[in-house]
């Protein structure tokens, strides 16, 4: 159970703070949601506290882990795939995963897509999420700017 003020993971939203732990009556079922402030774009989202596991909450990594991860992006290997339904599942399942190696795994590989061929309307708002979850955790885990990050992603990907 997490608690008002913690930083975490939803696989889907990116990284956030728990603003407030509130109760609300849905379909006539009253349950207790975390309230997920998220720094980018000041977006508010609602967990049900009792699937939170369920749906992959977990606690933003640590400083270290961060930096970590951002010294490993560079090594990433991305594997070109021709068919675009192919490539767009296997992203949506590593975005999903929770793990922010696998979410950097898919911002490098479109990124690259993106500077070689373009990307279709779906791949280029993939990339824009993919971007803003690995980016919102990296914020949290090392109490730096959004452009900092941004930045650092940048370099570390291309």
């Amino acid at each position: 159970m997490f608690h008002v003020g913690d930083k975490i993971v939803h696989p889907m939203h990116g990284a956030g703070v728990i603003d407030a732990i509130v109760q609300k009556k849905l379909n006539g079922v009253t349950r207790d949601y975390y309230t997920l402030k998220l720094p980018a774009g000041g977006m508010m989202v609602m967990i049900p506290t009792d699937h939170s596991e369920e749906i992959g909450v977990r606690p933003v990594i640590d400083g270290e882990k961060a930096g970590e991860l951002l010294a490993a992006m560079r090594s990433i290997e991305v594997t070109p795939d021709q068919n675009w339904n192919r490539r767009y599942r296997e992203n949506m399942l590593r975005l999903k995963s929770g793990d922010l190696m696998e979410v950097a795994r898919v911002v490098k590989g479109l990124m690259r897509r993106d500077s070689q061929r373009g990307l279709s309307t779906g791949e280029r708002k993939m990339l824009h999420t993919a971007k803003q979850i690995l980016i919102s955790e990296l914020v949290l885990s090392q109490d730096a700017s959004y452009e900092d990050v941004e930045e650092k992603v940048n370099r570390a990907l291309t």
